[in-house]
């Protein structure tokens, strides 16, 4: 009989800033087991925290860049299994526009990121990409 899997919940807010067909993602750290891959500046909401409070904070955190907050995007969710931690998390996300990036782009050195970088939107399906970041692209539209 195999060990019994935890179950975890995480809300999480995420911003898709692009500018000049140019999205601005960060890279997975080696704290992850999705290390090298990309996806959208972002995180987890604190308790006490606004959506839009936490994305700040996380842009900020990520990129070393302070943004505006704009308009709700919508909500994606997905169930992914951890394999390396025997839990299933299932992640609700909350996606907003994101724009006037200010501030020079630092990437995280302590964190679930090792990288910032802004990526030509025709480049994104040569890169390892989580797939939420083509599902909130869709919302832009």
């Amino acid at each position: 009989m195999g060990a019994v899997r935890k179950r975890r919940q995480r809300v999480a807010t995420y911003g898709l800033c692009i500018e000049e067909n140019r999205i601005l993602l960060c890279q997975a750290s080696k704290q992850t087991e999705a290390h090298g891959w990309w996806w959208l500046p972002g995180g987890g909401i604190d308790f006490g925290e606004t959506p839009e409070q936490a994305l700040e904070r996380e842009f900020l955190e990520e990129t070393g860049l302070t943004v505006e907050v704009g308009d709700l995007l919508g909500v994606l969710a997905d169930v992914r299994m951890r394999t390396s931690f025997a839990e299933d998390v299932h992640t609700v996300r909350v996606i907003y526009d994101v724009s006037n990036p200010r501030g020079e782009l630092v990437a995280e050195t302590s964190g679930t990121t090792e990288g910032a970088a802004w990526i030509d939107l025709n480049a994104l399906d040569t890169l390892p990409v989580a797939r939420y970041v083509n599902e909130a692209l869709l919302l832009r539209r």
